[in-house]
């Protein structure tokens, strides 16, 4: 697999054609048998581990999250057109990792960078939801067939920073169109 791209040096456009031009395996598409348990967890901080070893090699980490789909029950797997195995996520299985942000208001785009590697754009395909929790907010960004990236603090915290300087109420953000109230209202 090829490294994943810099986000910093692109620009909106570009990762517009990037994402059009992103080809993922069908995997909604293939309904295998249950075979088993792939012995894989995916942390909350977005570590990949197998039988409890964490998994090093970022290009295997790239290829598992191609294969990976959730079920109709919530759960996770990893699936090929032959085989499904289960796999354990603690939180969400991306984590959002670096913001680009173009524009203002209503005409802002915003385009996420996954520990992956992989690009979103948040938009109405790709909501931003936030999610409050005995401990905080936890904000999400949806990738893909309800799989969902937790957005790092670091990330949130530029969000939040952004959504204060044009001070909409609720506290919210505009990607792509679409408008994300990241008080926790919606």
């Amino acid at each position: 697999m090829e490294p994943p791209p810099d986000l910093s040096s692109l620009s909106l456009t570009d990762i517009a054609r990037l994402l059009a031009e992103k080809r993922l395996p069908p995997v909604e598409q293939w309904n295998p048998d249950h075979c088993g348990d792939s012995e894989m967890r995916i942390a909350r901080d977005g570590t990949w581990f197998h039988q409890g070893s964490p998994i090093g090699r970022e290009a295997m980490v790239r290829l598992f999250s191609t294969i990976l789909r959730r079920e109709p029950d919530g759960s996770h797997v990893l699936v090929t057109p032959v085989e499904k195995l289960s796999i354990e996520v603690e939180d969400a299985p991306f984590l959002a990792v670096e913001l680009k942000s173009e524009g203002e208001g209503g005409a802002r785009a915003l385009a996420f960078r996954l520990n992956t590697g992989d690009l979103v754009a948040a938009g109405p395909e790709h909501p931003i939801r936030v999610r409050e929790t005995a401990d905080g907010p936890h904000p999400y960004l949806h990738v893909r067939g309800g799989l969902e990236a937790l957005v790092s603090r670091s990330v949130y915290y530029e969000l939040m920073n952004l959504a204060l300087e044009e001070g909409a109420d609720p506290v919210g953000i505009w990607s792509n169109g679409a408008f994300f109230a990241l008080d926790g209202s919606q």
